[in-house]
């Protein structure tokens, strides 16, 4: 039984995801999101009228907006706790992948992206996203704005190195250490307060 039509959407999200998350988005071609998604060719430009560009573009805002909702949704969680969820969805998303897909956002904003600006403001959106998040819960707990503010973007920048060293030496050491040194950090600054 092939595929749904109306499924093609979501599988070429699905598929270029996957495909930018183990290749790059330089490396991912319409074709190879085509035949990994097994979505029919008129269906590209039906669903994404901006072609591969929006297409990935909307992958980078997809990913973005899915951590931050993780993150956002803490509540009253401390921020040890949402630093925890945030380090085991980076854990589980490497040991499912056997350790070949890192972050679909990380892979756009290192690419330079000259022909398709957009993608590099989309991959901003996303980091954003995710210190703005981490930096509400800090403040939520008491850190002051300037020290939560600097915590947010260590937290996204040592986690987004670490998924990448765990990546190439195929093991979560790197993120386990990373994540144990902002575990101390992030306490230390919900202490203070």
């Amino acid at each position: 039984m092939s595929p749904r039509t109306s499924d093609a959407r979501e599988r070429m999200l699905d598929s270029a995801s996957t495909l930018i998350r183990e290749h790059g988005a330089s490396g991912t071609s319409l074709d190879d999101i085509l035949r990994h998604s097994r979505a029919p060719r008129g269906s590209v430009y039906h669903h994404f009228p901006g072609g591969r560009a929006q297409l990935i573009e909307e992958v980078v805002d997809r990913a973005g907006g899915a951590l931050a909702a993780i993150l956002g949704d803490a509540g009253d969680a401390t921020p040890a706790t949402t630093f925890d969820v945030f380090i085991s969805t980076w854990k589980a998303g490497l040991e499912a992948s056997g350790f070949r897909a890192g972050c679909p956002v990380l892979a756009v904003a290192v690419e330079t992206n000259d022909d398709a600006p957009q993608l590099t403001e989309a991959a901003a959106r996303a980091f954003g996203s995710w210190r703005d998040a981490l930096n509400t819960v800090l403040r939520h707990q008491g850190v002051p704005p300037a020290r939560a503010r600097r915590l947010a973007t260590l937290i996204v920048a040592a986690v987004e190195g670490a998924v990448a060293l765990s990546r190439v030496e195929r093991n979560t050491q790197p993120i386990d250490d990373v994540a144990r040194e902002l575990r101390a950090l992030i306490r230390q600054a919900t202490d203070a307060s």
